[in-house]
């Protein structure tokens, strides 16, 4: 099997989003603008909570999915849909904004620590106008398999013949949260035309080049994927996905295929009709 290896390394940077909330940033910035299939990675983690209070206040999104798993603390969602739910420290949430959604995601504590992450993969041009659709889960509804050396929670995607909680057979991503102890070394295959990438958030990682807090990792392509712990130990995401080799032309949270379709997207949401799909009650 080929082995991936670290070929691009892409060091976070802090910027202030939503009402003023701190995020880390690594893909969506000038250094790595888009890694097909993915948009965006924010990682957020902070004790002090001038760093995260103010949240993310209702904001629209077409075109891609939202894919959001908290590490520590407490957000509300509010959706367009008709969701409400509070996402708690080792569960994740899945969001196609498709055709068009509006919601909220705010700090549920005035204190402590709040950490996570924020992904945004890309949906082919044939899926970008359609029905929007929600899934979340807890920490107890995700898989995490425990060996000396090793924990492993899998999100999405497979992990030694178990399956993530989330169902999502468009994007193909895999997403997994790997802890390792001293020295301990982790192994994986993925699917050689898949793009890949490592984003370590404790201690630090190995795959052919060293990897610090707060740095991702973009994988060559291959087969399997080798990452092995320094001496403090470490913990990362593992993430893979199919790229779609489709233009993309972003505007904020519009993500579409030509500029068209982006002024489009502005003309739904200032007219108010930007949420095609609104949410059904008279079943609830």
């Amino acid at each position: 099997m080929t082995l991936r290896t670290v070929v691009h390394t892409v060091q976070a940077q802090p910027l202030s989003e939503g009402a003023g909330v701190t995020v880390y940033r690594s893909i969506g910035t000038p250094r790595l603008r888009h890694l097909d299939p993915f948009l965006l990675l924010d990682h957020f983690g902070s004790d002090d909570p001038n760093d995260y209070i103010a949240g993310f206040p209702d904001h629209p999104h077409r075109g891609f999915i939202t894919l959001t798993y908290m590490l520590d603390g407490r957000m509300l969602h509010r959706d367009s849909l008709g969701n409400t739910s509070e996402l708690r420290a080792g569960g994740a949430q899945w969001m196609r904004a498709g055709s068009g959604v509006i919601h909220s995601e705010m700090p549920q504590q005035a204190e402590g620590r709040m950490r996570g992450f924020q992904l945004w993969i890309n949906l082919p041009a044939a899926q970008k106008m359609s029905e929007p659709a929600y899934q979340e889960f807890s920490a107890q509804a995700i898989p995490e398999l425990a060996s000396p050396g090793h924990r492993v929670r899998i999100l999405l995607g497979e992990y030694a013949g178990v399956r993530g909680p989330i169902a999502d057979d468009v994007t193909q991503v895999q997403y997994l949260d790997v802890a390792l102890e001293r020295n301990a070394r982790f192994e994986h295959a993925l699917p050689a035309a898949h793009t890949a990438f490592i984003y370590v958030f404790e201690g630090e990682a190995v795959a052919g080049n060293v990897l610090k807090p707060h740095t991702l990792g973009v994988l060559s392509p291959g087969e399997d994927v080798q990452v092995t712990a320094g001496v403090a130990g470490t913990r990362f995401i593992l993430v893979a996905g199919r790229p779609l080799y489709e233009p993309v032309v972003q505007y904020g949270p519009f993500v579409m295929n030509t500029r068209e379709e982006i002024e489009q997207a502005l003309r739904d949401y200032r007219a108010g009709t930007l949420v095609r799909h609104a949410p059904d009650f008279s079943a609830r």
